[in-house]
């Protein structure tokens, strides 16, 4: 069974208001939480990741990540996507081999470093050779940093998003778009659309599905709200 093409197969033939909901788990322990609930795919995020082995955010030193994932993968049966950063500068022949031996059917690749965004174009260049190397064996789901580098036009995310999606990405995520403008984003954007939730804060992920996201990732807000459950525990532990 090709795992990646079940995961991709997933993200296909969604209706409005039900888009795929993949919790993002940063160790096995939360992984296997999530597939006892009954979700059919998981995304680890880097940032929760990160956290749970004591780095920064964009600290993770690609060995630790990958290593991190792979003891995400062995813990469940469901497909699990990694994100990866930026690729952590490896060539995406090694990257995708990396990623393969982790046994992640998917990745999450930014594109913007250092604070500021990639040349759309090369960017793109790059991502094509990523599902090169890959062939069918990777779901690419291609960040958008046009919205969280300060660029409010949603016509530059679908400007980006068009490359991406020629380039071979099979999902386009314009981490911190406004809910408002989703229908926009929707409607310019061919194929799934990645749209993050944060529980308690915000359209739920049916609401989000309803304007037009296709699947719906926490980043690391699920590992923060474990943090703080665990922070409100030892209060009272210590009381």
């Amino acid at each position: 069974m090709n795992r990646a093409r079940v995961f991709r197969s997933l993200h296909h033939g969604r209706v409005p208001g039900d888009p795929l909901v993949l919790p993002g788990p940063w160790d096995a322990a939360s992984a296997r939480v999530f597939e006892e609930a009954g979700f059919p795919a998981l995304a680890t995020p880097s940032a929760g990741v990160a956290a749970s082995l004591g780095y920064a955010d964009g600290e993770t030193p690609a060995d630790e990540m990958f290593a991190a994932v792979a003891r995400i993968v062995r813990a469940v049966g469901v497909p699990v996507s990694a994100d990866v950063e930026g690729g952590y500068g490896l060539p995406p022949g090694e990257l995708v081999e990396r990623l393969l031996e982790t046994g992640a059917v998917g990745c999450n690749l930014e594109d913007s470093a250092d604070g500021e965004l990639k040349d759309p174009h090369e960017h793109a260049e790059w991502l094509a050779e990523v599902r090169a190397a890959a062939g069918d064996g990777l779901f690419v789901n291609a960040r958008i940093d046009t919205f969280l580098r300060g660029v409010a036009d949603p016509a530059r995310a679908i400007e980006r998003a068009a490359l991406y999606v020629a380039a071979g990405a099979d999902c386009v995520y314009p981490i911190g778009a406004p809910a408002d403008v989703l229908p926009l984003l929707r409607a310019g954007i061919q194929g799934p659309l990645n749209m993050v939730a944060r529980p308690g804060e915000g359209p739920s992920p049916a609401e989000l599905g309803a304007l037009g996201a296709t699947r719906i990732t926490f980043g690391p807000g699920l590992q923060r709200r474990s943090v703080q459950a665990l922070r409100e525990i030892a209060a009272r532990i210590a009381s």
